[in-house]
């Protein structure tokens, strides 16, 4: 019976640890914004395509006026 007097004690200040943890995360916006880092790994980064030499010539605008 007197292993409850720790027991308890130490569970109210564990959770007191927690809350604590989650109210200062949340207000340096640890949670602001919860889907756009589950989306980068589902987008590439290069989404541009290497052009060829031989169709940058015909659409390069610079090329066009020599």
């Amino acid at each position: 019976m007197s292993v409850i007097y720790l027991m308890i004690p130490a569970a109210l200040l564990l959770a007191g640890i927690g809350v604590a943890a989650f109210i200062i995360a949340a207000k340096k916006g640890q949670f602001d914004d919860l889907d756009t880092p589950a989306l980068r790994a589902v987008f590439d980064d290069d989404d541009t395509i290497p052009e060829s030499p031989q169709e940058k010539s015909v659409t390069d605008p610079d090329d066009a006026k020599d």
